[in-house]
């Protein structure tokens, strides 16, 4: 269960960033498809990440229903993403650096486990999860559009201005 939290972590944070509206999404490949690191196209993440994070999709249309899609997210380290949840199941894989996942409600750092290069989470949907990018990070997130993020806390949301 613990993993299954961890992984689900992981994937909210990726899937925050599969959100993307202000990018173009990457076209549908009729024939083989290669993308190398150096070409990938990075912009600002979704409305529904915190700023700091950068984001690329590499296929398919995250806001699309029953679209598969992958995407890459590029954190600084430090960046934290408030416990949220998905409506559609989220995998994600390191690329780079180091992520920390919890499972729950509340941001509990000393319950976090630390995912490094290489590791792989799937995150069932409505998993409360939260993350935060123990260093430099980029995740690779893939899933079934559309992804959305909905926050536990709703004064999480950075969509919303603050209330005075």
């Amino acid at each position: 269960m613990r993993r299954t939290v961890l992984f689900v972590g992981l994937g909210t944070l990726l899937a925050s960033s599969i959100a993307v509206s202000q990018q173009a999404p990457a076209p549908a490949p009729s024939t083989h498809a290669v993308i190398t690191a150096d070409s990938l196209k990075w912009g600002p993440p979704p409305p529904a990440l915190p700023a700091g994070a950068e984001v690329a999709v590499l296929a398919g249309d995250p806001t699309v229903a029953g679209s598969q899609f992958t995407l890459r997210a590029k954190m600084p380290a430090g960046y934290k993403v408030p416990p949220h949840w998905h409506p559609s199941d989220e995998h994600l894989t390191i690329v780079q650096g180091a992520l920390m996942v919890g499972m729950g409600d509340k941001f509990d750092e000393a319950s976090m486990k630390t995912l490094t290069v290489g590791s792989f989470a799937v995150m069932p949907k409505e998993m409360r999860h939260y993350v935060q990018a123990k260093d430099a990070t980029i995740l690779q997130v893939h899933g079934t559009g559309p992804f959305v993020l909905t926050y536990v806390n709703p004064a999480d949301d950075p969509r919303k201005p603050p209330s005075n």
